[in-house]
């Protein structure tokens, strides 16, 4: 008889483990939402930080078959409406860089150059 009322016990003991593991998840709850938050962040960045390098690669050979400025900008400002563009020459190639705002003030940058008089 004293093993079923040592039985009983415990299982009335286990309810003081029930708020520990409601606190531990009231902690871990916000930790995870920050690295969420963190993740969709950092993907956000790449794929602005991908169609900015296209859309300037695209510009490029457009300034290089020589496109009026203002199209070669729209070409890049229509991908990534805020970025800045800056169109150069350097020698024989004609190169676009241009940058964007990302997620936390960061900004993405991406360069193209192809070669003047190309088709």
């Amino acid at each position: 008889m004293m093993r079923a009322r040592l039985g009983g016990d415990r299982r009335r003991g286990s309810d003081d483990d029930q708020g520990s593991v409601v606190a531990e998840f009231a902690i871990a709850l916000p930790a995870i939402a920050v690295v969420l938050a963190v993740g969709v962040g950092a993907l956000a960045g790449a794929s602005r930080q991908v169609r900015l390098q296209d859309a300037v690669a695209d510009a490029a050979r457009l300034s290089a078959r020589g496109e009026q400025t203002s199209r070669v900008t729209g070409a890049v400002t229509a991908a990534v409406a805020e970025a800045s563009v800056d169109i150069s020459s350097r020698g024989d190639l004609v190169c676009v860089t241009a940058s964007a705002p990302a997620l936390l003030g960061l900004r993405v940058n991406a360069t193209g150059c192809a070669l003047a008089g190309g088709l």
